[in-house]
C-alpha cells in the first residue's frame, strides 16, 4: 500500500491510498468545517472540486465528526434525571441552494449514539455527494447539516441530546476533531467498460465488458411481424463481456452486494411504423418503442440499489 500525499487540505495533507498492482483503489480525505455551530444543529461545508479523480466510480462517501467526551458532572447529573435514557439521533441532511435562492434538504443518513462515547463517529453520505456531482458546474461546495436531536422524539424523549457535542478541534488541537470527508473511489480504467467491442475479435469469457452489435429481425418475430411495417430489422447491441472484480468485498456497505456485472447502463427508443386498427381499417402510425438499443454498457455492482436523481 502507497500513501500519496496530495496539496490542498487546509491545515494538513490529502491522503489517497493507492495499492498498484492489478487493481486500483482511492481512498481520499477532505477535510471541512462548520460554517455554523448552534447547540444542536451543525452545518458542514466541503470544497469538492477536483476532489473525485477522473475517469473513477464513487463507491462510498464516509463523514467523520469527533464527539466529545461528556463531563462526568454532566453524566451523573443526566442519569439521576433519565437513569434508562443514554442515547441521541444524530441526522444528516444534504442542503441544496437552488439558483432562485430558495433551498431544500434532503435525509442522507440517521443513527443513535450514546452519551457514554467519545471519539469519532461514522456517518453514510454517498447519496449527499452522488446528488452534489448531478448538479450543473459550476457546482456550490458540498453542504452538509448535522442535528442532534431527542430520542424518542417528543416530550417522551430525555435531554441527552443536549451532552452530545461534535469538536472542530480535536483533544491535542492542531485540527485534528474537524469534520472529514472520505472518498472510497474505483478507477474505471481498470474496473470500467472498455466502449465498444473490437468487431475483428471474437468475444470470450475473458473479454472486458463493451458493447458488440447484434441485429434484430423484426420480420422473423412472432409479435411483430402483422404489427410493425417499418423497420424490418435495427442494429440493437448488447453487452459482452466481463467485469473486473474488487479484491476487497463491499460488505461494509451492502450485505448482499453481488460482483460487478457487464450491464447496459444507457439506452435508447427505436422509432417505428405499425399498423393499428382504426375504423375497422389498418392505418400506419408511428411510435417509439422504449430501451430497444443499448447506447452504452458499463460495470455494476449486481443487487447495488439504484442512486436517485436530483429533483429539479
Amino acid at each position: 500500500m502507497e500513501a500519496v500525499k496530495c496539496p490542498g487540505r487546509r491545515g494538513g495533507i490529502w491522503e489517497a491510498l493507492v495499492k498498484e498492482e492489478s487493481w486500483r483503489w482511492i481512498l481520499k480525505e477532505v477535510v471541512g468545517r462548520f460554517l455554523l455551530s448552534e447547540a444542536s444543529t451543525h452545518l458542514l461545508v466541503f470544497d469538492m472540486e477536483q476532489r473525485l479523480p477522473p475517469h473513477s466510480e464513487l463507491v462510498q462517501a464516509v463523514l467523520r465528526l469527533f464527539q466529545e467526551p461528556v463531563p462526568k458532572a454532566a453524566l451523573r447529573r443526566h442519569e439521576r434525571l433519565f437513569p434508562r435514557s443514554d442515547r441521541a439521533r444524530v441526522t444528516v441532511q444534504w442542503l441544496h441552494i437552488r439558483e432562485d435562492g430558495s433551498n431544500r434538504t434532503s435525509l442522507i443518513d440517521s443513527r443513535l449514539v450514546s452519551i457514554h462515547e467519545s471519539g469519532w463517529q461514522a456517518l453514510d453520505v454517498t447519496e449527499a455527494v452522488t446528488f452534489w456531482q448531478q448538479l450543473r458546474r459550476p457546482r456550490q461546495p458540498l453542504l452538509l447539516q448535522v442535528s442532534v436531536q431527542r430520542e424518542p422524539p417528543g416530550p417522551r424523549g430525555s435531554d441527552a441530546h443536549r451532552l452530545v457535542r461534535f469538536a472542530s478541534q480535536g483533544p491535542s488541537g492542531g485540527g485534528q476533531g474537524e469534520p472529514q470527508l472520505e472518498l472510497h473511489t474505483l478507477d474505471l480504467r481498470d474496473y470500467g467498460a472498455q466502449g465498444n467491442c473490437d468487431p475483428k475479435v471474437p468475444a470470450t469469457e475473458g473479454t472486458r465488458c463493451c458493447r458488440q452489435e447484434m441485429y434484430i429481425d423484426l420480420q422473423g418475430m412472432k409479435w411483430a411481424e402483422n404489427w410493425v411495417l417499418e423497420p424490418p430489422g435495427f442494429l440493437a447491441y448488447e453487452c459482452v463481456g466481463t467485469c473486473q472484480q474488487p479484491p476487497e468485498p463491499l460488505a461494509f456497505r451492502w450485505p448482499f452486494l453481488g460482483p460487478r456485472q457487464c450491464i447496459a447502463s444507457e439506452t435508447t427508443s427505436l422509432p417505428v411504423i405499425v399498423s393499428i386498427q382504426e375504423g375497422g381499417k389498418p392505418r400506419p402510425q408511428v411510435v417509439s418503442l422504449p430501451n430497444m438499443r443499448v447506447k452504452k454498457c458499463s460495470c455494476a455492482w449486481d443487487g447495488a440499489p439504484v442512486p436517485r436523481k436530483l429533483e429539479p
